[in-house]
């Protein structure tokens, strides 16, 4: 039998999997991450050994639990979370906390790219962005601030670099899963050429990152030390994977341009998957496939679903007793409030830019909700940003549309968000598509699976292994009613409120 160990590492747990050639989940072990840490506001942190402890435990918890699967499995794959960075001394040894994605410090950074590039950003406009990918990078503010651990750094890696290397014991990564401020060529799936000024704009010398391996080849076996550690037996191959949202989309079954894939995950998105690099906002690139040589044409609201989290967590206080008294979910009753509103929320919008972005929305963007009167209750703002999430994604596909010149046909939407009904029938009703579920919550999970089977040759191409492995569960169609009433709110209101607010916005920062 073949069967597949897909190791998924998000914000909030990992989540060691075993899938079928069928694309079947058939085992599963779950450890909750703890929370970053935070020293100063904005900040967000965490010891790598802790990633790498909890990794172990979840595959030596699934392999207690399903002990046959241990003689069974070809291959292994990884997916993370994106942009998480860490320092690693010669011998693998973490230099300092690791800088998850969240973290918001920004660098002060003297250097600039040289004169032609200058004019070239002024040119285009793209000068504020420019600054702003020097300020966000990671290793720009190592070097300034910390500079003994920068000059002690043997490597640079991002998340998936550090586990792989913990796995199989070399310093490699997955072309796939080159997503954060680095010098890596987007369009040739590279790190970037020596005159690119993207190694001005981060400076970090090229011996400091590790090798990359394209997408469904062996990244190396497990090592003697990994398999006493995770129970994974000795030998077998680690197979490169992609991060989590390119994993997300193949095992979504998003395979052809007209099919788009919605993420309501921490972070939101909607991504493409297109044979052309095609940049839906300029200059901020799509992110490599987890099919070699193929694009992730992607808008994303930075902190989407997070936002439920934060809901709960400001407001929800009375539902979340509630659903633990009867052994609920506290979303489920929030669920049951919301379906007694009715679309639009009473007039009640929520632009979701709780957190800023780099080009669209720019570095100044802010959370807004508007239209507030005294019959609004705490279920309606609930539902508003439900809505407003699927806004600000309808937005992201129109600026893909226009940028691909093709129309998307219909949805398949993953994520922790995806489980609820409502919230896949207001996504129908807000972009007027079917909009699909996949047979499995661990969509990213499957679609590492499907790179760690067409990697041991189960499969001859990654279409075969897609069409095998994923499926659709339920299909949820527009509402013709409730398509009226949210074009109208989108083309008269939303569309409009980050144009009105932004001027506004650079008042506050």
């Amino acid at each position: 039998m073949s069967h597949y160990l897909s190791i998924d590492y998000g914000t909030q747990s990992v989540r060691a999997m075993v899938f079928d050639r069928n694309g079947e989940l058939l085992a599963k072990a779950r450890i909750v991450e703890n929370p970053a840490v935070s020293e100063e506001p904005g900040w967000a942190e965490q010891d790598p050994e802790i990633f790498w402890h909890n990794l172990a435990q979840a595959c030596q918890k699934l392999f207690a639990a399903q002990p046959k699967f241990r003689s069974t499995i070809k291959s292994v794959t990884l997916t993370t979370q994106r942009g998480t960075l860490i320092n690693v001394d010669r011998y693998g040894n973490p230099l300092r906390p690791a800088m998850i994605w969240m973290d918001q410090r920004e660098a002060d950074v003297k250097s600039k790219p040289n004169l032609l590039w200058r004019q070239l950003f002024h040119l285009v406009g793209v000068q504020e962005t420019i600054k702003n990918f020097q300020k966000q990078a990671e290793a720009n503010w190592i070097r300034e601030f910390q500079p003994e651990i920068w000059s002690r750094t043997h490597k640079f890696l991002l998340l998936s670099g550090y586990l792989s290397f913990k796995l199989v014991g070399s310093m490699v990564d997955s072309v796939g899963s080159q997503v954060g401020y680095i010098p890596f060529d987007y369009k040739k799936h590279r790190w970037a050429n020596n005159l690119s000024w993207k190694w001005k704009a981060v400076a970090i010398p090229r011996d400091k990152l590790p090798a990359l391996i394209s997408q469904g080849s062996p990244l190396g076996e497990i090592s003697k030390e990994a398999a006493a550690a995770t129970g994974i037996p000795e030998g077998i191959p680690l197979i490169a994977a992609a991060a989590d949202k390119a994993c997300e989309v193949i095992g979504s079954g998003c395979l052809d341009y007209n099919v788009g894939c919605l993420s309501y995950g921490t972070a939101a998105s909607i991504n493409v998957t297109s044979n052309r690099y095609v940049e839906c906002i300029p200059f901020v690139p799509p992110y490599p496939s987890a099919i070699p040589g193929f694009y992730n044409v992607e808008n994303q609201v930075e902190k989407g679903y997070w936002l439920v989290s934060w809901f709960k967590k400001e407001f929800a206080h009375r539902e979340e007793k509630e659903a633990k008294a009867k052994g609920l979910m506290t979303e489920d009753l929030l669920e049951d409030q919301i379906r007694q509103i009715a679309p639009g929320s009473d007039g009640l919008l929520v632009q979701p830019y709780w957190s800023p972005g780099i080009r669209y929305p720019g570095p100044e963007a802010r959370g807004a909700m508007i239209g507030f009167h005294g019959g609004h209750t705490k279920a309606h703002v609930y539902r508003a940003i439900l809505e407003g999430i699927a806004f600000a994604l309808r937005e992201g596909r129109n600026k893909i549309e226009k940028r691909m010149g093709t129309r998307l046909r219909r949805l398949r939407c993953s994520g922790g968000g995806s489980q609820s009904d409502t919230v896949m029938q207001i996504t129908a009703d807000i972009f007027n598509l079917p909009v699909e579920r996949p047979h499995t919550y661990e969509t990213s999970g499957l679609g590492a699976a499907i790179c760690g089977a067409v990697g041991v040759g189960d499969f001859d191409s990654y279409r075969s292994a897609i069409n095998a492995m994923t499926h659709s569960n339920e299909t949820f169609l527009p509402q013709s009613s409730h398509v009226k009433t949210y074009e109208h709110l989108y083309g008269k209101v939303y569309e409009k409120l980050y144009p009105s607010l932004k001027p506004l916005y650079h008042e506050l920062m």
